[in-house]
């Protein structure tokens, strides 16, 4: 289920990019990028649409996702029905 980063508290939600920034680990090539900055570029992600809040029942978990890997998902579990 998507879950409009709008409805978020702001520190929440700033809370929870910072954590998927940190357990992300991408690498960003030569240059440094610093955490302050992957916080938002995640966060404007979030408001072009290019991310998503998805919310998984399963796992009780929130995530953040691309927009393609959600479409992604989102065939997979309609092939498995």
């Amino acid at each position: 289920m998507i879950i409009p980063y709008q409805q978020l508290d702001p520190t929440t939600l700033s809370n929870l990019i910072e954590h998927y920034v940190l357990r992300e680990g991408t690498d960003y090539g030569d240059s440094e990028v610093s955490i302050e900055r992957k916080v938002e570029q995640v966060h404007a992600q979030l408001k072009s649409g290019e991310a998503l809040l998805v919310y998984s029942e399963l796992h009780e978990s929130v995530n953040i996702v691309s927009k393609a890997q959600f479409q992604a998902m989102q065939a997979q579990e309609y092939n498995y029905e």
